[in-house]
């Protein structure tokens, strides 16, 4: 872990570079092509694709390590998916799918940039970023640092992308855990927010029903984080410091590239997915904030 005193560090420099990069991994999961080349391997459509193309990179889990680790999902809606889906396909097959997916979301919506020296520039700073990172304690980062690093620029960049994603969710989720907020209460007190998904984007994309949604948030304003469906400033305050120690616990990649290096990489980063945007890479009802 990087110290918040080492002036290598700042929380700010970390959290730009994840949002620059983030869009370079998640959008596949919202492009036609993910179920497309999953269910030719076997899947089914859907939820089943997402789960499964996730979590195969740590084998053939049961739904009680798809839910400890993806945290925020309904265990019963992981659970109609998982594990029966490595009856369909094995989670070799739904690796290769994936990447085949990533190929041609990537290729699709950025367009003549897909082959471009930015691509590839970029594919590389993120490959000299991910050297530093371990797998104590982050399961889904590990199963996919197991996988080998693709040669073609615009696979690199897409895996360099997702394992700095999944390494800053595993450290995350660590951070929830300590801050005493259930993978629904760390949904909702985001949501509030008014970043990432609506309500509703939350509710169905993660399997919740409305009596689940509601009994939370009243629970969440009995503890005094929520007062008239918004964070308080117990609340807010909560919220800041789990981004805060998620931050830190994601810094090493950076403090390895240094200033320079990662200011390229988020000006390189924005570029590219602003691209991903436009070319409607996101559905506004689920991100209505985005764009």
């Amino acid at each position: 872990m990087v110290s918040v005193d080492s002036p290598a560090f700042d929380p700010r420099v970390v959290a730009r570079a994840h949002r620059a990069v983030e869009p370079l991994h998640n959008n596949v999961y919202f492009a036609p092509e993910h179920d497309e080349r999953l269910t030719a391997v076997g899947l089914r459509p859907g939820r089943m694709c997402y789960f499964a193309g996730r979590a195969a990179p740590m084998g053939p889990v049961g739904p009680g390590v798809v839910a400890a680790t993806f945290y925020n999902f309904s265990p019963s809606l992981v659970a109609r998916h998982i594990p029966r889906a490595w009856t369909l396909a094995s989670p070799e097959e739904v690796v290769a799918a994936r990447f085949g997916a990533a190929r041609a979301s990537l290729t699709r919506l950025l367009g003549d940039a897909a082959g471009s020296p930015e691509v590839a520039e970029l594919a590389g700073l993120l490959r000299e970023a991910c050297s530093v990172l371990t797998p104590e304690a982050r399961p889904l980062y590990a199963g996919h640092a197991d996988l080998l690093w693709p040669d073609e620029p615009v696979l690199e960049l897409w895996h360099g992308a997702t394992l700095l994603r999944e390494h800053r969710g595993d450290g995350h989720l660590a951070a929830l855990l300590r801050a005493g907020l259930t993978g629904l209460e760390a949904l909702i007190t985001h949501v509030v927010t008014g970043r990432g998904f609506s309500e509703h984007g939350a509710r169905v994309t993660r399997g919740w029903s409305e009596e689940d949604w509601t009994a939370t948030v009243a629970s969440l304003t009995e503890r005094g984080l929520l007062a008239d469906g918004q964070l308080t400033a117990e609340g807010a305050d909560l919220r800041a410091r789990i981004e805060a120690e998620t931050d830190e616990l994601s810094a090493a990649p950076w403090a390895h590239l240094g200033p320079e290096r990662t200011a390229r990489v988020v000006e390189l980063g924005r570029g590219l997915s602003a691209r991903l945007v436009a070319a409607g890479a996101y559905p506004a009802e689920l991100f209505p904030a985005r764009g």
